[in-house]
């Protein structure tokens, strides 16, 4: 059984998860001037509530292997928590998933309503643009921040993560690993990518480091599903052959991440995690 995350990548990961939280809890106190309909207080109802903060992390871990964090990244960074953030409440809703609790406690649509739940996960898609291009204009280098938006756009879209859901609503169930893949790429890895993509991006990364980053975060994302079916007894038909695979994705996220030096060490530690 590969060796827990090291204590020192264990510290910075509860480290930076701090720093995201107290960020995001800043960032969407109440507006001093009301809040109609309560939307506010259902975006923070979900968005505050006690997360892994996964998706960031590992974008700042990105920015880290190729450059630096400052102010500008980290927003740029936690802008990929709001996407998450929102596909999960719109995932809850009854026209989707249909789930009535989240992570222990009522599913936004069950403690707000549905129309509020939709807004709310409309308003944190739009306001993870809107920090993103904050950050740009903040920062003086557009250009990066331009490039991470396309990416995460990319990541959460037509093409992406929504792409996925589509899919897994509007197919039957894959019924080869193949099939279970292309699912898990669209509507898990996509968004994992581009988290990747948005920390290479924001920390000024040259192509060829994006590139690697990408890989792993689409290596990482496959390989991350396969870990929660596991966990979850999800796809049982499929379950023998995905451990295979989770251990080749693992290797396939390692590798890319290995090419850009010791600077992505904890990027190796937290993809090989994923076969505990």
């Amino acid at each position: 059984m590969p060796a827990p995350l090291s204590e020192s990548t264990s510290a910075w990961a509860e480290a930076r998860r701090a720093e995201l939280d107290a960020l995001l809890a800043d960032r969407m106190a109440p507006p001093p001037d009301g809040d109609p309909g309560r939307l506010v207080e259902s975006m923070r109802y979900s968005l505050l509530a006690p997360g892994k903060r996964i998706r960031p992390l590992l974008a700042l871990a990105a920015a880290e292997a190729v450059g630096r964090v400052d102010d500008d990244v980290r927003l740029a960074c936690a802008a990929v928590e709001l996407i998450h953030c929102y596909s999960l409440i719109h995932d809850d809703l009854p026209a989707m998933d249909d789930d009535d609790f989240r992570r222990g406690r009522p599913s936004n649509h069950k403690a707000f309503d549905e129309a509020t739940a939709i807004l709310a996960g409309d308003a944190l898609l739009t306001l993870a643009f809107d920090w993103i291009a904050e950050a740009g204009e903040r920062s003086g280098q557009a250009e990066r921040y331009l490039r991470a938006a396309r990416a995460l756009a990319r990541g959460a879209g037509a093409r992406g993560m929504v792409r996925g859901q589509a899919r897994d609503l509007g197919e039957p169930p894959p019924t080869s690993l193949a099939g279970l893949e292309i699912l898990h790429a669209e509507k898990t890895a996509a968004l994992f990518r581009a988290a990747l993509e948005v920390g290479a991006h924001a920390a000024g990364a040259p192509p060829e480091a994006v590139s690697a980053l990408a890989r792993y975060g689409t290596a990482y994302g496959i390989a991350f599903q396969h870990a929660d079916d596991r966990d979850d007894a999800e796809h049982a038909q499929h379950a023998a052959a995905a451990r295979d695979r989770l251990a080749t994705l693992v290797a396939e996220a390692c590798a890319a991440a290995e090419s850009l030096g010791p600077g992505a060490g904890r990027l190796v530690e937290i993809a090989r995690a994923l076969l505990r």
